[in-house]
């Protein structure tokens, strides 16, 4: 009874022994994001243009 208690003991003390590692902790490096510089292009007016150049061709081509 006593071998197995002292046994008990020393399978609990050896987990929480090894339980941790030496290793560093691996940390995941912070993202930053940048914003992109601004373009003076106007993105806002470009498809409806293109839509009156596609229909204005195809208008003419009739």
């Amino acid at each position: 009874m006593k071998k197995l208690i002292l046994g008990a003991a020393f399978a609990l003390v050896a987990t929480s022994a090894v339980a941790g590692s030496v290793a560093p902790p691996i940390i995941e490096p912070t993202v930053i994001v940048e914003q992109a510089a601004t373009s003076s292009v106007n993105h806002h007016i470009l498809p409806p243009v293109l839509f009156l150049i596609t229909v204005a061709s195809a208008a003419w081509l009739l």
